[in-house]
């Protein structure tokens, strides 16, 4: 247990900001899966308009340091190739 007064600010500060980044990447979790839903039920135009909300979201997450840069674009990269790809 925390003794110092600096101890126990940083103790609360963790728990803050350990509850802020579970709710950044479930808001990520849950817009990667609305993407794949839409692709697998092969919905172009909803897989479009899912794509788009979840763009910013994942870079977001990423910018606040929750996901890497690089996991967040190729999470992006790779959906929006998949959402390309049902046009054919």
């Amino acid at each position: 247990m925390a003794n110092t007064k600096s101890a126990k600010k940083a103790t609360r500060q963790t728990t803050r900001r350990t509850e802020v980044n579970k709710s950044r990447t479930t808001r990520a979790r849950t817009a990667v899966r609305s993407v794949e839903e839409a692709i697998a039920a092969g919905n172009r135009d909803a897989a479009i308009e899912a794509l788009k909300a979840a763009a910013p979201i994942l870079v977001r997450t990423s910018q606040k340091g929750v996901l890497h840069k690089k996991t967040a674009s190729r999470k992006v990269s790779r959906l929006n190739a998949r959402v390309k790809a049902m046009a054919n």
